[in-house]
């Protein structure tokens, strides 16, 4: 399984992905600026500044360099944090837009991944669809499916 993309309702977004490395290791990929940078954003981005305090409240502060030079400035609230299986986060400017979540669980040796997303209405996913959300988003997960390999071939797996 490489990407499964599941629609259950016309505000909500579930993708899952298996990954070939520990859950710890995964965990590590989701909640380590240093790692999130790497792989954050689809082909051709890039993070200049990633900053991270995981913990229920804690602030994830992101800048975002799409690949024609435009920067976007992200500023995201945890809202739960339970290592290594659950970590969701809002928007941190607008309590009413999309919560993001992600469960992992072990699988066949490795992590199986769901992210779910909930927008506040069905106009707002469409928006977030039209550009080009749900492809980005797979393209991420490539580029974190690299930075595991990456991470394991170090000896960094847990």
């Amino acid at each position: 399984m490489k990407d499964l993309r599941v629609d259950d309702g016309p505000s909500h977004i579930t993708m899952r992905r298996f990954f070939d490395a520990p859950i710890e290791t995964v965990w590590s990929a989701l909640t380590d600026p240093e790692f999130v940078a790497l792989w954050y954003g689809g082909h051709g981005f890039s993070n200049p500044r990633c900053e991270m305090d995981v913990r229920p409240g804690g602030r994830w502060s992101h800048v975002m360099r799409t690949p024609d030079g435009a920067k976007h400035a992200l500023e995201f609230e945890f809202t739960q944090v339970e290592p290594p299986s659950r970590l969701a986060w809002r928007d941190a400017a607008d309590p009413a837009g999309p919560v993001n979540a992600v469960q992992l669980q072990p699988a066949d040796g490795g992590a199986l991944l769901a992210f779910d997303v909930e927008f506040a209405t069905a106009l707002a996913r469409a928006e977030a669809e039209a550009h080009g959300f749900t492809p980005v988003l797979e393209q991420g997960f490539d580029r974190m499916a690299a930075v595991l390999r990456v991470l394991q071939d170090r000896g960094e797996d847990q």
